[in-house]
């Protein structure tokens, strides 16, 4: 195996572990801001960045094509 070979089953593997972290704070985090949000207690403890890094972790973990369709999507619902 190259190391060429080795950079890319690296880079592949990475990308799958940024997904499936992102996917688990999401799921993680947003129960319990939820829950919190429904109990009746207060969220202004939660940092605002706790909300949006399993998103980056997500966004890094797509491949470079699909993060251009997102920032592609994401001017076009700002622009109008």
């Amino acid at each position: 195996m190259s190391w060429q070979e080795k950079a890319l089953w690296l880079e592949k593997i990475t990308k799958r572990m940024m997904l499936v972290v992102g996917t688990l704070g999401v799921l993680v985090i947003y129960s319990g801001f939820f829950f919190l949000l429904l109990s009746g207690r207060t969220v202004a403890v939660i940092p605002w960045f706790f909300l949006v890094s399993p998103w980056i972790c997500i966004y890094f973990g797509l491949t470079q094509v699909q993060q251009i369709k997102v920032l592609n999507w994401f001017i076009n619902k700002f622009k109008k």
